[in-house]
């Protein structure tokens, strides 16, 4: 019985999280990105105080892809300049970071990273914000 209401609202929330995708613009997007990379450390971090080591290692593996083919690959290296390197390598670093974490099983590992991504996830959530377009225009993404 709970499978078949787990099941129901797993699909209500991938199409919610579909049409978010589908009628979202690129700085939302880029948003969703860091939410989906901070929701999958936070249940690293549930699932290893379980000591649930397989789902511990899939959701850092999906906090490094979000990274990876994500975040970093959104950037435009061409318009973003100095801040799309600076952007590209730190990127690298957590992607780095959350391997050894995974390895080490090292919760402050992950909360180092999280912490970064609460940082540009807050600096992202601004440039959207109004009277901020300077700033928008410098942090450009490849759509």
């Amino acid at each position: 019985m709970y499978a078949a209401i787990n099941n129901g609202v797993s699909a209500y929330q991938k199409i919610g999280v579909e049409t978010s995708v589908q009628s979202a613009d690129p700085h939302k997007l880029i948003l969703m990105l860091f939410e989906g990379a901070q929701e999958a450390l936070a249940k690293a971090k549930l699932h290893m105080h379980r000591n649930e080591i397989a789902e511990k290692g899939q959701m850092i593996s999906k906090a490094i892809m979000i990274i990876d083919h994500g975040l970093k690959a959104s950037l435009d290296m061409n318009a973003g300049g100095d801040i799309a390197i600076k952007l590209q390598a730190l990127y690298e670093y957590m992607a780095h970071r959350l391997l050894v974490a995974n390895i080490q099983d090292d919760i402050e590992i992950i909360n180092e990273v999280d912490g970064l991504l609460f940082e540009l996830h807050d600096a992202w959530k601004k440039i959207g914000e109004p009277n901020q377009t300077d700033t928008a225009a410098t942090l450009t993404i490849a759509t």
